[in-house]
């Protein structure tokens, strides 16, 4: 049988390990002693840049809600020509234009949200 001493580990190692599951890694990094050593004030900025960069995914993300928005809008708009188009046969020419221009303006507005998006992905 083997001993249990060989399954010991060192405390050193248990507070290195531990730290690196509890913060993120880039809070370990900066934090860590061999890096505050070198350039205290720099690492404030990367932080800063850190978080302006989550803020703009946050904001595209929210953003871009609106072209599911739209797709769901031009499914409804198509599914009520159909329903329309089976009452009532004969309107069929102008139940189609007004399944185009619901078409044509949701659409707009999903491209205006995913214009937004880039925008504030890559103009900011």
């Amino acid at each position: 049988m083997q001993t249990t001493g060989a399954l010991l580990i060192s405390p050193a190692l248990i507070r290195c390990c531990t730290r690196g599951l509890i913060r993120p890694v880039s809070a370990s990094f900066l934090n860590s002693p061999e890096n505050s050593s070198k350039q205290p004030s720099y690492s404030n900025q990367v932080v800063s840049w850190d978080i302006d960069t989550a803020a703009n995914f946050i904001g595209a993300e929210a953003d871009t809600v609106g072209v599911v928005g739209s797709g769901a809008t031009i499914g409804i708009a198509f599914g009520s020509l159909i329903i329309g188009y089976s009452r009532n046969p004969s309107l069929k020419q102008q139940l189609f234009s007004y399944a185009i221009l619901g078409f044509a303006l949701s659409e707009a507005m999903g491209l205006f949200c995913l214009m937004v998006a880039f925008l504030i992905l890559f103009a900011m």
